[in-house]
């Protein structure tokens, strides 16, 4: 059911496609057709490893920095896994102003690498989601800059629903979405805007059963974070969704569906192998929980299936699983 009460509106979707559309890709979506026939179904894959940066992320980060009243444009700050962090360095970059970004020790360092070249400073962290907002929370208060934040920023939400809007134009026949899921910004933003052009299109959320609070905030009726930092290949869905996201999601996402670590990679590996597609782990969430058994038992009318590859920022050092 929609509500007024969202963080975000199609409206808002539709003007941060205006602001945005001239600086970053319309990524393809592409199909495979022994995918198809492992599935059993149609499947179109929105190719965000494609996008500037490496992630969907730039549409986010790019869409909150062009926000900003040019008055406030001094600096900005976030804290992220290193996805966001390089999307939000290349935005400030491309906009002339400096970025902070808090980066949890643990994050890999061909993306840590990545924000630094785009000319980012980055602040180490503790691997929680307390020790980031508090280190953020410093970094804004030394440096003056405007915190931007990962999922929860209603621009940033914004700017990711634009994915939304090329999947409508790129396959009208699309009856279903499968996405993955961190801090639910992506999926928030994509369902406000499908669901209001094509509320039958169902949104179906996909994450690591060792990091699955979205699934048990939606069982539970409640916002349920992770008790501790989760420990999943699929790094980029490390965080928990949040005040912003959980009201969307609650409402109008259809299924959230689990994976374990064994599936997500099976599903990376098979991206790898078929498609010639170089996604992270995390990017492997969608089609493993297409080819979950659960998917199969519960989604058996769905046939135009686009699942969403939200990024190609491998970390190859830590690729001793394959």
């Amino acid at each position: 059911m929609m509500t007024s009460t969202y963080c975000v509106t199609l409206k808002d979707v539709q003007e941060a496609h205006k602001r945005i559309h001239n600086l970053v890709h319309v990524t393809p979506a592409l199909t495979c057709s022994s995918l198809d026939a492992l599935a059993e179904r149609k499947l179109f894959f929105k190719c965000e490893l494609l996008q500037k940066t490496g992630s969907f992320k730039i549409r986010g980060a790019l869409n909150a920095v062009q926000s900003l009243p040019t008055d406030t444009r001094k600096a900005v700050v976030t804290h992220s896994s290193g996805n966001h962090g390089q999307a939000l360095a290349l935005a400030a970059k491309m906009m002339g102003i400096p970025a902070h970004v808090v980066v949890p020790r643990t994050a890999a360092s061909c993306k840590k690498a990545a924000i630094s070249g785009y000319g980012a400073v980055i602040v180490e962290c503790d691997p929680t989601d307390e020790s980031r907002t508090a280190v953020a929370a410093k970094t804004v208060e030394t440096t003056g800059g405007i915190l931007v934040h990962p999922n929860q920023d209603p621009a940033v939400i914004a700017g990711q629903g634009t994915i939304g809007l090329e999947v409508l134009k790129q396959v009208p026949a699309v009856e279903a979405l499968v996405i993955p899921v961190g801090g639910g910004g992506m999926l928030s933003g994509i369902a406000v805007a499908v669901k209001t052009i094509k509320p039958d299109v169902r949104i179906y959320a996909a994450e690591p059963l060792n990091a699955d609070d979205c699934y048990r905030s939606k069982v539970n009726g409640v916002l349920t974070p992770n008790p501790q930092p989760p420990t999943t290949i699929a790094d980029a869905v490390k965080t928990s969704i949040g005040p912003n996201t959980w009201p969307i999601i609650r409402d109008l996402v259809d299924d959230v569906f689990v994976v374990t670590e064994e599936e997500i990679k099976q599903a990376t590996q098979l991206v790898w192998e078929r498609m010639k597609l170089l996604i992270e782990p995390t990017a492997g969430l969608g089609l493993a929980a297409v080819l979950s058994r659960r998917f199969q038992e519960t989604a058996q009318d769905i046939q135009n299936i686009c699942i969403i590859l939200c990024g190609g920022n491998l970390d190859m050092s830590s690729l001793d699983w394959v």
